[in-house]
């Protein structure tokens, strides 16, 4: 798998270019697939929440009208189960048309077939508008792009926020813990994140352990028991729920949304979510350190291994995920940043909430998955980190002791 550590060529791609708006419309140049039987192209992921849901049907439909005798089905796979689930797929040498599934997976699904070689990305116009960063290798092969890219931020209770007295959103830890306590003195809650073990975990505890002088390139236990502290002591002060240890990424930001919470830990994602909101609300940088960073992320995009329409696969993807009409589709119904570097940035720039998360990429965003560990370790490094992270939020050990425990089994992993 292919890693960068140019925290800004992501961000070169989703905010700083110029629109090309008449690509908009344009094809990719493949020639068209047979249509001349009924196919269904089945399509695995893991999104979940209305908004997201809505949005890949348009990509379907779209897809559906210039293909009278295609049916694209949607099938939901957690985050958690999707590589495991695929990589069996293979072994029984089937599974789904394409896959969108996180980075982390990508060297299991690659090694095990369960995604095809992307032998077709150099054919494809619009490749050179995808950065390196978003392609993902294994063994020098591309087994993956991103059409986007995600990260998360601090979301904030605007009306709480000026009921309580504070003048603005935190920008350190000093000043979010002192907010929350005047949310909990207020019957409210301070903050809602993810602390369920694995993947989705480790996104939400990155933020914090590079704040705290963390960094898998110099890994110190030191960093990540000072972490635990912290979260600890939010939970033993009523600022965090304990309950978050069962929370993915959309339960937390239900509660927020439902205006139990005054800050919540979340992802541009849930831009159309937050639209059931009955009060004001923004979203800022996170309140880190300067050492502290957010992952860029996104969901990678490919083919099965094991499909039997491989062309009028590729053809979706080159038509809804990666054309400049489907990355903005994604972006008004996902809140997702463009991959394209000619996709129009005006949505961006003019929105109060992407706006934000622009400025997340390019002062706090760290490339995912990280540089510092083997790839064919991501799929192991990631889930035990957000493991822990659950472990620190449940109180299973005093945060020295978790810290050696993770570092006993993080260390081998960092060094491959």
């Amino acid at each position: 798998m292919k890693h960068t550590s140019r925290r800004l060529t992501v961000a070169l791609a989703a905010i700083c270019a110029t629109a090309a708006l008449a690509l908009a419309g344009c094809s990719s140049g493949t020639p068209a697939a047979s249509d001349t039987g009924p196919v269904t192209l089945t399509v695995w992921h893991y999104y979940n929440t209305a908004g997201q849901v809505a949005t890949l049907q348009k990509l379907a439909d779209d897809f559906q009208s210039k293909h009278k005798n295609v049916t694209v089905k949607f099938q939901y796979v957690s985050p958690d189960t999707m590589t495991n689930k695929a990589v069996q797929a293979a072994g029984a040498k089937t599974g789904p048309d394409i896959l969108v599934f996180g980075a982390s997976g990508t060297y299991p699904l690659a090694t095990s077939g369960a995604l095809a070689p992307m032998d077709w990305w150099g054919k494809f116009s619009g490749s050179k508008q995808v950065p390196d960063a978003l392609l993902q290798k294994v063994n020098g092969k591309l087994y993956g792009a991103q059409g986007y890219v995600n990260l998360v931020g601090l979301w904030y209770n605007q009306d709480m926020m000026t009921q309580l007295g504070i003048s603005g959103p935190p920008t350190n830890v000093a000043d979010l813990e002192a907010d929350m306590a005047l949310a909990v003195a207020a019957g409210k809650q301070g903050i809602t994140l993810t602390g369920n073990p694995g993947l989705e975990s480790q996104w939400q505890a990155f933020p914090w352990f590079t704040s705290n002088g963390f960094s898998y390139k110099d890994a110190k236990a030191s960093s990540i028991s000072k972490t635990f502290a912290m979260v600890q002591n939010w939970v033993a002060k009523g600022y965090l729920s304990k309950e978050a240890t069962t929370w993915d990424q959309t339960i937390p930001f239900q509660n927020f949304v439902a205006g139990q919470s005054l800050f919540a830990e979340n992802g541009n994602w849930q831009i159309t979510a937050a639209k059931a909101a009955k009060f004001k609300y923004g979203v800022a940088l996170m309140p880190i350190s300067s050492t502290g960073g957010v992952l860029l992320g996104g969901e990678v995009e490919n083919v099965g291994g094991f499909s039997k329409h491989k062309e009028l696969a590729q053809q979706f993807l080159e038509d809804e995920f990666f054309s400049v009409k489907g990355e903005l589709t994604l972006l008004d119904g996902f809140g997702t940043m463009p991959a394209r570097a000619d996709a129009s940035t005006a949505q961006i720039t003019s929105d109060p909430i992407l706006s934000v998360f622009a400025q997340i990429v390019q002062k706090q965003g760290a490339p995912s998955p990280s540089p510092y560990y083997p790839s064919a370790n991501v799929s192991q490094v990631e889930p035990l980190v957000g493991n822990f992270w659950s472990k620190a939020i449940a109180g299973q050990g005093t945060p020295d002791d978790l810290a050696g425990q993770l570092m006993q089994q993080l260390t081998p992993l960092l060094k491959g």
